[in-house]
């Protein structure tokens, strides 16, 4: 496989704006990784903050939190409770003001001693919701407590002690992300209040839906630009010396960042609001669009890139497996041009069989494009022509369909290494007893891994200790039993250890306070391995 360069067709920009939003290359740093390197003063600072000002800090803050609680008890108990989902009363405003100070007073402690805001936060009447990016930590809650907005949250979190009754205050919108219809509900609640005129709270929502290291904005999700009302555009900056802010999936844990940050003598952030972005009627049929619109003015702002991956597409790179992608693998674009194509990958998986047997028959005959959109049961479009020239490494305009179910494999199923070689075997195995020479594992493993070029000599020689010239998928299997670890030694062996995860990484469940409301959720049902803490 090989990540072909830009053709013209993507050089060019939308008539929206949109189109140079568009990266084709993996992201240049996996922003879902944070590595946090501590010099010897550093951790010398915080030796001596942890036995000084640590404890009384995290004393103090949780202090101010207990302080905020009655106040949002009282503020809840009068009304019943389908009182609460109408509109803010005056004397509501009070305890607002109060809870506000509380808050404030909460982040000083913690060591935000100054909060930069730049621009004007738009009134209710003007934009009812406002979006926030780049979303990378739990700190993210400071513009949250400084304008008691109302946030779209999980609906299990109304039932956690103390800080589900703040919650309740800011009157949220909650979503369970395991009943579909709650999601569209949820979609028609947002449309309500922001139809209110100005009645309801602002709604501020993370599109990304989960935490990166903010080294660039991965794709938004639909859901806050599905109602197609005006929003306010939000970035956040953290410029810190040392980033003890960021809260990514692989990194320093949450209680990790909270001791770190409580041991710093000052942290910043800036919270800028951007101007209000009124929909066109285009965007407002078209929430992708609309997002894609929103989120190039939010990283012209940042001074950031963007990228068309999502948490789904990076899950490749940080899933446990015995074949680690390297870093600049096509399988990332790859799993980009499937979504493209209307496909999702956990639906595809159940079809890897019945395409590996449609490969199998072939034996090694290569398919034009036409033939691979029939193959693929799709039109012939530019999304497919991009992905029909990944596997087009000779530039003969032919690709071999074995090629592509590898490839699906390993999208589908990235921790199951065993089973992508397996069905590898099928495709590309004799008819006698299976088996396959040097250059057919060559072109399992280059696949595999997405990469245009790759030494197996020295795998297959280990695997081939009968010195037949061909091995089976038992004996790969044997091997792999005997050698978890054969990939780093034989295939990259001088390469430094590529960024992953120690243990699968889970589905991308958002964390925190962003809920992703999205009435399409490719991942619902999906069971996480592990799942961060709220």
């Amino acid at each position: 496989m090989r990540l072909r360069g830009r053709g013209p067709r993507d050089a060019l920009a939308s008539s929206s704006g949109a189109g140079d939003a568009r990266r084709l290359a993996p992201p240049g740093r996996n922003p879902f990784v944070h590595e946090l390197r501590l010099s010897a003063l550093q951790k010398a600072q915080i030796a001596v903050m942890t036995l000084t000002f640590f404890p009384i800090r995290l004393l103090l803050a949780a202090f101010m939190m207990l302080l905020a609680w009655p106040f949002a008890l009282i503020a809840s108990l009068g009304p019943a409770e389908r009182d609460l989902e109408q509109p803010l009363a005056m004397w509501r405003k009070v305890v607002d003001f109060l809870l506000k100070a509380i808050m404030r007073t909460m982040w000083f402690i913690g060591g935000f001693h100054q909060i930069t805001v730049k621009g004007r936060q738009a009134l209710p009447t003007e934009a009812a919701i406002l979006t926030l990016a780049p979303h990378s930590s739990y700190f993210d809650a400071i513009p949250v407590t400084m304008t008691m907005s109302s946030i779209v949250m999980k609906a299990e979190s109304r039932d956690i002690p103390i800080w589900g009754t703040l919650i309740k205050y800011i009157r949220p919108v909650f979503v369970s992300r395991s009943d579909q219809d709650s999601r569209r509900r949820t979609v028609e609640e947002i449309k309500r209040r922001a139809q209110s005129n100005g009645k309801w709270p602002q709604i501020m929502i993370f599109p990304e839906g989960t935490c990166t290291n903010r080294t660039c904005l991965i794709t938004f999700k639909p859901g806050a630009f599905i109602p197609g009302v005006p929003v306010q555009p939000v970035v956040l900056r953290y410029p810190n010396k040392l980033d003890t802010i960021t809260w990514t999936w692989q990194g320093p844990g949450a209680l990790e960042i909270l001791w770190l940050t409580l041991c710093q003598f000052h942290n910043q952030v800036e919270i800028e609001f951007l101007p209000v972005y009124s929909p066109s009627e285009e965007e407002k049929k078209d929430p992708a669009l609309y997002a894609n619109n929103v989120r190039r003015i939010m990283a012209e702002a940042l001074g950031v890139s963007v990228t068309d991956y999502t948490f789904e597409d990076c899950q490749l790179a940080l899933a446990e497996g015995q074949l680690r992608l390297p870093a600049d693998t096509c399988l990332l674009e790859f799993a980009r041009l499937v979504r493209g194509l209307g496909l999702k990958p956990e639906k595809l998986e159940k079809d890897l069989d019945r395409y590996a047997e449609s490969a199998r028959m072939k034996r090694g005959e290569k398919i034009k494009l036409s033939e691979f959109a029939v193959y693929l049961e799709v039109p012939v479009s530019d999304t497919l022509a991009d992905m029909f020239s990944l596997f087009d490494e000779s530039g003969s305009s032919e690709m071999d369909p074995r090629e592509y179910v590898v490839a699906l494999s390993v999208v589908c199923r990235p921790a199951q290494t065993l089973d992508t070689m397996h069905l590898a075997f099928k495709m590309y195995g004799s008819q006698e007893d299976g088996s396959i020479d040097e250059d057919a594992l060559s072109s399992i493993l280059k696949t595999a891994l997405g990469v245009a070029e790759l030494t197996v000599t020295d795998l297959f020689r280990a695997i081939d200790q009968e010195e037949k010239g061909r091995i089976t998928f038992a004996d790969f299997n044997r091997f792999a039993e005997m050698y978890p670890d054969f990939a780093e030694e034989y295939l990259y062996p001088d390469e430094p250890p590529f960024e992953s995860c120690a243990q699968t990484p889970p589905a991308p469940t958002p964390n925190g306070f962003c809920a992703d409301f999205s009435p399409e959720n490719a991942d619902a049902g999906r069971k996480p391995v592990r799942k961060k803490l709220d």
